[in-house]
């Protein structure tokens, strides 16, 4: 009985962090198939090349919202038990595992990074804070937002590490981290050779992000 509110936060987690927000707002917009378009990602960044700027930043923040979501309604449910902070790190990280594999679009979703700040500033803000500056600062400074989303994910298991959070919560961004490179493994190639799309960069140039997951394959970092 004690596995249950881990199982229950794990597929109530990923049940809500598989709703592609993405598509199913470009297609109630009559704007088709996103994966069809760009990068062919469901994150923000291809729904804005639709030229619907609302419609990124509504994915935005709904695909932050739904990891940060699961961790809310887990916390919340979980009560006073003593396990709660590691039912609750479950459920959010299971949210950030379904907008990367979301079972209704075989498993084929985005890089994460919106849910990553989404679960942390619901769970352990200050990290969550810590890693929206570090985006912000190598995203102004070099330009590349793939390289911003790597380096916030990896600061951030090593700022629980050194700060003394709980062992669970170390584990979580360790894991969270861990993902968010093997999504960007494409994007890391490319860093590494030179071609990598900066921020800003021609429709075009953006277009051309390749990735082996699908085709179009995601380059996006939503």
């Amino acid at each position: 009985m004690d596995a249950l509110p881990f199982l229950l936060a794990a597929v109530g987690g990923y049940l809500l962090g598989s709703i592609p927000f993405g598509l199913v707002l470009t297609q109630a917009a009559g704007l088709g198939d996103v994966r069809n378009i760009g990068s062919g990602n469901i994150g923000a960044t291809n729904v804005l090349r639709t030229g619907r700027k609302d419609l990124a930043l509504a994915t935005l923040v709904l695909d932050a919202a739904k990891a940060g979501a699961a961790l809310l309604i887990a916390r919340w449910l979980a009560g006073d038990a003593p396990n709660r902070t590691e039912i609750e790190l479950v459920a959010g990280g299971f949210a950030f595992v379904g907008h990367c594999y979301p079972v209704w679009l075989g498993f084929k979703g985005g890089k994460g990074v919106a849910t990553f700040f989404g679960v942390l500033f619901a769970g352990i803000w200050p990290l969550g804070v810590l890693a929206g500056v570090t985006w912000l600062a190598v995203a102004t400074i070099f330009r590349y937002s793939s390289l911003a989303a790597l380096c916030a994910a990896a600061i951030t298991p090593i700022a629980s590490l050194v700060a003394n959070f709980s062992w669970s919560q170390v584990l979580f961004t360790t894991a969270l981290a861990v993902l968010i490179f093997w999504r960007h493994r494409a994007n890391i190639e490319r860093l590494r050779a030179g071609t990598e799309p900066r921020i800003g960069a021609k429709k075009d140039e953006a277009a051309q992000d390749t990735s082996p997951e699908q085709t179009p394959a995601p380059a996006d970092e939503a």
